[in-house]
């Protein structure tokens, strides 16, 4: 890790009390930076905060990721507690339905529309009038790029999250880059449903032969939200351990 990258930089990640989103702030806290943390639960949230180093580098105020009442308190408690903010990560997700597409109950599909577009596109647009003024990585998924059995109407949210993400790049550069990720598999509470009880046999799947941890994201989310990355935007990178790799013959 290149310690000190983010010094005196503040960081909004949303869906951050446990699994990837706390990867992903444990990483940048880790590279000098402060952060912000959202997740319904304000007990999750604070256990989160004791292993970031405590207030001084992390806040968090639970609510729900759709609801504009939460969306202002956090960016008063940023301006409050950090003066302003530099990054934003929106990790925030829902998948209350499993099954076919076409078996999804319109209401289900709303909502999860609600949170995963939605959501992403008013946390953008209230960062940006915060005064945002570096990086937006959205967490999409690589269901978003194929059929996915199961997942299908989440893998339809982040479809368009991708779509959002090329859009809010174009609109916002120069000042600001707008980059996503596409996650496959990862070892999260989130994710249980899609490896639990038959880890092996979906971890066969890959070339790299195991399933991917938070951790596997949160390097690349924070490559995106760096200096290092300062010529890309508009890009959505796939994590996947190779399982997109399609060999010919």
């Amino acid at each position: 890790m290149d310690v000190g990258r983010f010094d005196g930089e503040t960081a909004l990640i949303t869906g951050a009390s446990r699994g990837i989103g706390l990867a992903i702030a444990q990483r940048f806290v880790a590279d000098g930076g402060r952060v912000a943390i959202t997740a319904r639960g304000q007990e999750a949230l604070d256990a989160a905060v004791a292993t970031l180093g405590g207030p001084s580098v992390a806040i968090a105020v639970a609510g729900k990721a759709d609801d504009p009442a939460h969306r202002a308190e956090v960016f008063s408690r940023i301006s409050d507690e950090f003066g302003s903010i530099d990054h934003l990560v929106n990790n925030a997700g829902i998948n209350p339905a499993y099954g076919p597409a076409l078996q999804t109950d319109e209401a289900v599909a709303r909502k999860i529309l609600d949170v995963n577009v939605i959501g992403a596109l008013a946390w953008s647009r209230d960062a940006v009038a915060a005064g945002l003024s570096s990086t937006i990585v959205n967490l999409s998924s690589i269901s978003a790029l194929t059929a996915a059995p199961g997942i299908a109407f989440y893998g339809v949210s982040k479809a368009a999250l991708i779509s959002l993400t090329q859009q809010l790049a174009h609109e916002l550069a120069p000042s600001i880059r707008v980059n996503a990720v596409a996650p496959a598999v990862i070892k999260t509470n989130f994710a249980k449903a899609l490896y639990e009880g038959r880890e092996d046999e979906v971890a066969a799947r890959y070339p790299l032969a195991r399933l991917g941890v938070p951790d596997d994201v949160a390097g690349p989310v924070t490559f995106l939200m760096s200096p290092d990355s300062a010529w890309i935007t508009g890009q959505t990178l796939v994590i996947d351990g190779g399982g997109s790799l399609s060999p010919v013959g």
